[in-house]
């Protein structure tokens, strides 16, 4: 998967961006999760400014995001997680 992602990609920041384009075309949001202090609804995934894909939660009123190495996933994970665990794996 992570191969698959980044072909023709050289540096770590479009490794990184070819990661994030399959984590868009694969998604596995929305779902419920715990973020610290909260129940929420991871409704997608976005890339920062610093460059960290990162999942777009809500939580009552509250939105925030959540970086998809500090996110917990459901069990059973849902569908296209797969490609959130292939990013960790990458990410070290």
């Amino acid at each position: 998967m992570i191969e698959e992602a980044t072909v023709d990609a050289y540096t770590e920041d479009e490794q990184s961006t070819g990661l994030f384009t399959l984590l868009e075309e694969h998604p596995a949001s929305p779902f419920t999760t715990a973020v610290p202090g909260v129940e929420a609804i991871v409704r997608g995934i976005d890339l920062a400014p610093d460059g960290r894909i990162v999942a777009m939660c809500t939580g009552g009123r509250v939105r925030r995001s959540v970086g998809i190495l500090e996110l917990s996933l459901p069990s059973p994970a849902p569908e296209g997680a797969e490609w959130i665990e292939a990013y960790r794996h990458w990410a070290g």
